[in-house]
């Protein structure tokens, strides 16, 4: 009896690892792949759709919309957080119509089981868990005290090399916020799919042969440099400093 008493407890003990195991399993990212670049380098992310789908939605749209370019990252905490500014107030460069009525939204708490590691992007939000906006963070080393408390929505896929530069920079206290000396601005931003051997196609022909060259599929999928070149001429575009608004910060 007890032989089968104990069999039964090794087999509940193994269900139970088998289902911690299966849920920290990371969950699977989509196909589009958004870059942002700075002077210290370009830093690339991917989005999980199925954790977080309203804030995906949110927050590609004001990349397509090119709401982050001119932006910066007004926190750098080595080994926590380097943290993209609200693009309402953040940015250098005015904002449309569009991409003010975008800003202005919130989305609903996004809260999940997966783990606030390293590369992982956060979303920043009030002490109300459903006013997240555009400020998120990319988590700079192990957070735990963050989990099921701030919406993951993505992660880092390129450019560890980079927030490991900006975690270098000299940086001073204010509050509690760890702060840059100098600002830190995404000078442009873009989004492609993740066939990168098209994109390479694409990058090694001169636009009058591109039509000559690629195919109808493969048009499609280079439109969004199409329209990174036409609205180039907005980035870098410096107007005098705006107040700095801290906002959707993590305690």
């Amino acid at each position: 009896m007890w032989i089968q008493g104990f069999s039964f407890w090794i087999k509940g003990c193994t269900l139970l690892a088998l289902i911690s195991a299966i849920s920290g399993l990371e969950p699977e990212l989509g196909s589009t792949r958004v870059v942002f670049q700075t002077k210290y380098g370009d830093i690339e992310f991917g989005f999980f759709p199925t954790v977080a789908p309203k804030t995906v939605d949110h927050i590609f749209k004001l990349v397509r919309l090119g709401g982050y370019n001119t932006n910066h990252f007004f926190r750098v905490d080595k080994g926590f957080v380097a943290q993209v500014a609200d693009v309402k107030g953040g940015r250098s460069a005015p904002m449309n119509e569009e991409q003010n009525r975008e800003a202005e939204k919130t989305v609903v708490g996004e809260f999940s089981e997966v783990k606030h590691v390293r590369g992982i992007l956060s979303m920043g939000r009030y002490d109300d868990p459903d006013s997240g906006s555009s400020s998120f963070s990319i988590l700079l080393g192990n957070a735990p005290h963050l989990d099921g408390k701030y919406a993951i929505f993505g992660k880092v896929t390129k450019g560890d090399e980079t927030l490991t530069k900006l975690e270098q920079l000299p940086t001073r206290k204010e509050g509690i916020f760890v702060m840059p000396m100098e600002r830190i601005t995404i000078l442009s931003s873009y989004y492609y799919g993740k066939d990168l051997s098209i994109i390479s196609f694409f990058l090694s022909w001169s636009p009058t042969n591109i039509s000559a060259k690629l195919t109808k599929n493969a048009l499609e999928l280079i439109e969004p440099f199409r329209r990174l070149a036409a609205s180039a001429v907005e980035v870098e575009r410096q107007f005098s400093l705006v107040t700095l608004q801290r906002m959707k910060c993590f305690p």
